[in-house]
C-alpha cells in the first residue's frame, strides 16, 4: 500500500453531477473525467484567474483537483499503489484572455502528484486557457493513469 505523506489529506470521492462516468477503465489505463472540487455538494475553488483569483490561488485549487482526481482513482482500483504512472493530465484554467500563467497553476497539480506517488506522478501534461468552466471552477483537470497489473490471488 502506497502511504499518504503527512499532511496530505485524500478526501472521499464525490459522484458526477452528469451524466458520465467518473472514470473508465481499458486494459490497463483509467481514464479520469474532468474533475473540479466540492465541499460536499457545493463547488469550491471557484472563479476566474486573472480577475478574481491570484496564481497562488490557482495553483492551490488545482493541488485540490488532484486530490479529487486521487480520491476517485482510489474508489475505482481500491488503492494508490495500483499507479504506475499518471501518463497524461489537461488541465483547463478559467483566465481571462490576459491570462499567461497557466503552466503555474497546472503545476499545483503536478507537484501534489509527484509529492504523493513520487516520479509515478511526474506526468506529461497541457495547461489550457478557457473563457469558463461547469459550476464555475477556476481549475477542471482530467487524466490517464497506467495501473499496475493486479497479482494473482494464491
Amino acid at each position: 500500500m502506497t502511504p499518504i505523506p503527512d499532511g496530505v489529506a485524500i478526501p472521499a470521492p464525490h459522484p458526477a453531477v452528469g451524466s458520465y462516468a467518473m472514470a473508465v477503465s481499458s486494459g490497463d489505463l483509467i481514464f479520469l473525467s474532468g474533475h473540479g472540487c466540492f465541499d460536499n455538494a457545493t463547488p469550491i475553488h471557484v472563479g476566474k484567474l486573472g480577475a478574481d483569483l491570484t496564481t497562488e490561488q490557482g495553483r492551490q485549487a488545482a493541488r485540490a483537483v488532484a486530490l479529487n482526481l486521487l480520491a476517485t482513482t482510489i474508489d475505482q482500483v481500491g488503492e494508490l499503489s495500483r499507479i504506475a504512472q499518471v501518463v497524461k493530465m489537461v488541465v483547463f484554467v478559467n483566465s481571462t484572455p490576459d491570462f499567461t500563467e497557466q503552466h503555474l497553476v497546472a503545476n499545483g497539480a503536478t507537484d501534489l502528484l509527484i509529492e504523493v506517488l513520487g516520479e509515478a506522478g511526474r506526468t506529461a501534461r497541457s495547461a489550457i486557457g478557457v473563457a469558463s468552466l461547469p459550476l464555475g471552477f477556476a481549475v477542471e483537470i482530467e487524466a490517464v493513469i497506467r495501473l499496475t497489473q493486479r497479482e494473482p490471488d494464491d
